[in-house]
């Protein structure tokens, strides 16, 4: 909500004002100087909106107070061109109004577009999201990193490296938006004050690794020539795209690390293919080139990797894991049911190189059971797995 700075206003009487912690309305401000602040000059309020109330007969701001449980102060904030005494029947007034439902619900055949469509107006209500865009797609499509909170301690996750499991872009940006609603209405999740992970924790997201391969699982083949021409070759002529993992290029995103990367290989497909095929060489891909980079300049102390299926947390990698591994992937399964494994016959992964590059925590998360791609009717309950694994994340 955009409001305008009126004489003798600061940023901790609007956080009076509106209930909203203080360090959220700086970091939405994150361009102004609250020393320096100008009348007229216009800033953010996180976590509300406005909505328009049509003046009727016997209205007043005292009566428009007390029907939307606003403060009176607030009502002449947001309508600063109005003379309250003098409403006129028929105009409208602004109403500031505190989100308190979440945006992201519409979570079947979560496309890119659907994403980017949340995450604007996540954007719009809590400005103290950041977004970033670290790459972008073979086709082109902005791979977008989000972060939220101001804390020395960093840590990542990240979903759909494989097209078939889209699933875990929704999950992803449901808490997102679940946490980024918590600290505006100083509401608990699962009986924990958000606020503090914030001030302590650094959190990045990159919801969506593969936004090529998701539409395409979903959509069909691309409307572009070069590329349905591409797919349907690699498809072998099949429109049934729901086996599919790899990128638009027929490249499996999350067996392009160079972790031993030669042993996939040597045993993978040499040519491109729905799933498996490592590349022709590591990091041949924008998408897992994006995601090396922005992780070699975060310094993150530990990463997430969310797929899916199999319930299972895998956690090492050629005994490189420190010993912190073993304590955060117990707790891990103590709180999602999950079954830790620590060592598995595959390598190349995003976790495998990220243990080896930095000798740190790195897992790979596999949520629900069954066959890819997992149906939506599984959503809520994969979701509340998975929910004390992003607490988890932000409090160890």
């Amino acid at each position: 909500m955009q409001i305008m700075i009126r004489q003798s206003d600061t940023l901790w009487y609007y956080s009076q004002l509106f209930d909203v912690p203080l360090v959220l309305i700086e970091q939405s401000n994150r361009g102004l100087n609250p020393q320096n602040m100008s009348i007229g000059q216009q800033i953010q309020i996180p976590g509300f909106i406005l909505n328009q109330h049509t003046i009727e007969a016997n209205d007043t701001f005292w009566q428009l107070s007390s029907q939307y449980n606003v403060p009176m102060d607030a009502l002449l904030l947001v309508n600063q061109t109005i003379n309250p005494t003098k409403l006129v029947i028929g105009s409208t007034v602004s109403i500031p109004y505190r989100v308190r439902d979440l945006l992201v619900q519409d979570v079947t055949n979560y496309t890119y577009e659907k994403m980017v469509n949340d995450i604007e107006r996540l954007s719009s209500v809590y400005p103290f999201l950041v977004e970033q865009n670290i790459g972008n797609s073979v086709m082109g499509k902005n791979l977008i990193e989000l972060r939220v909170g101001i804390g020395p301690k960093r840590v990542h996750a990240n979903g759909s490296f494989h097209a078939n499991e889209w699933i875990t872009t929704p999950i992803i940006m449901k808490f997102a938006n679940e946490y980024l609603l918590a600290l505006t209405n100083s509401n608990t999740i699962r009986g924990m004050n958000m606020l503090p992970f914030f001030m302590e924790t650094f959190f990045s997201i990159v919801p969506m690794v593969n936004p090529d391969g998701v539409n395409l699982v979903l959509n069909g083949v691309p409307e572009e020539p070069f590329f349905a021409e591409q797919v349907l070759e690699i498809n072998n002529q099949s429109r049934d795209f729901s086996g599919w993992k790899a990128n638009i290029n027929g490249v499996d995103l999350n067996n392009q690390y160079p972790a031993l990367w030669e042993i996939e290989a040597n045993r993978k497909p040499s040519s491109p293919a729905p799933r498996d095929y490592p590349g022709p060489y590591p990091l041949s891909e924008p998408e897992s080139t994006a995601l090396a980079e922005l992780t070699n300049a975060r310094n993150f102390a530990r990463v997430n990797a969310f797929h899916t299926q199999g319930e299972v947390i895998y956690w090492g990698f050629e005994g490189l894991e420190p010993p912190i591994s073993e304590v955060i992937v117990n707790e891990y399964a103590r709180v999602s049911g999950y079954e830790p494994i620590q060592y598995v016959d595959s390598y190349a992964g995003y976790k495998d190189w990220f243990i080896q590059e930095y000798q740190r925590p790195g897992f790979t998360i596999e949520l629900g059971s069954g066959t890819n791609p997992l149906p939506i009717s599984q959503f809520d309950e994969i979701y509340e797995e998975s929910l004390g694994i992003f607490l988890a994340n932000l409090y160890l």
